[in-house]
């Protein structure tokens, strides 16, 4: 039996301020069990050093997204008509101790891997995506280290902030390739910028 197949709410027949905020506008369901895509949001930035406020921004990315339509103006592509996707809401992601929120976290995801659909995440800030690596990793691990396109201002590659601290938002893919869920030659960084903390900060080594 074919899956069913979501389609976001017409525009054109119901505005795009009026019902509930979805990604995509599209339906809101309790598992990823029949979907091919699951969108979730994490709402956690309990590893930023700077400018907190990221854990807001699945709300504002579902309201935001309502005004995708349905077409890919140059392809001509109707996602929606190929893959069962649907809005499965937030992971439960407890604010004040990192190391739970980080378990909350992989668990989350990998109950999605587990139900048959790729994970779709919008966070918090960037160490939410470790997490989401470890549990991708695990639900597959003959596939081995997973690759990577990432765009950024900033690599996340750092070790350690103010003292002995190695898991913030600017730390997740150093840890993620000490792992092994990361494999570092078949990774692809775009739009990194700005200034350094130390001249050798982007080398391939690490020191713990």
């Amino acid at each position: 039996m074919p899956k069913p197949l979501h389609e976001p709410v017409d525009a054109a027949l119901i505005p795009r301020f009026a019902g509930h905020a979805t990604f995509m506008r599209l339906p809101a369901v309790a598992s990823a069990e029949g979907l091919d895509v699951a969108l979730l949001g994490i709402p956690w930035d309990g590893g930023t050093t700077n400018r907190a406020g990221a854990r807001h921004g699945p709300r504002e990315v579902r309201n935001q997204s309502s005004l995708i339509r349905r077409v890919h103006p140059v392809t001509g592509i109707a996602p929606y008509e190929r893959l069962a996707v649907a809005d499965v809401g937030d992971l439960a992601v407890q604010p004040i101790d990192p190391a739970a929120a980080l378990r909350q976290i992989e668990e989350g995801i990998a109950r999605i891997c587990a139900q048959g659909a790729l994970p779709l995440s919008v966070g918090g800030d960037h160490l939410t995506t470790l997490p989401v690596l470890r549990a991708i990793r695990k639900a597959d691990p003959a596939r081995g280290p997973l690759g990577l396109v990432q765009f950024d201002a900033h690599s996340d590659t750092a070790d350690r902030y103010f003292g002995d601290n190695p898991y913030t938002h600017g730390t997740p893919f150093r840890r993620a390739i000490e792992e092994g869920v990361l494999d570092p030659r078949r990774m692809a960084q775009i739009g990194i910028r700005g200034s350094v903390y130390a001249p050798d900060e982007h080398q391939p080594t690490f020191s713990k």
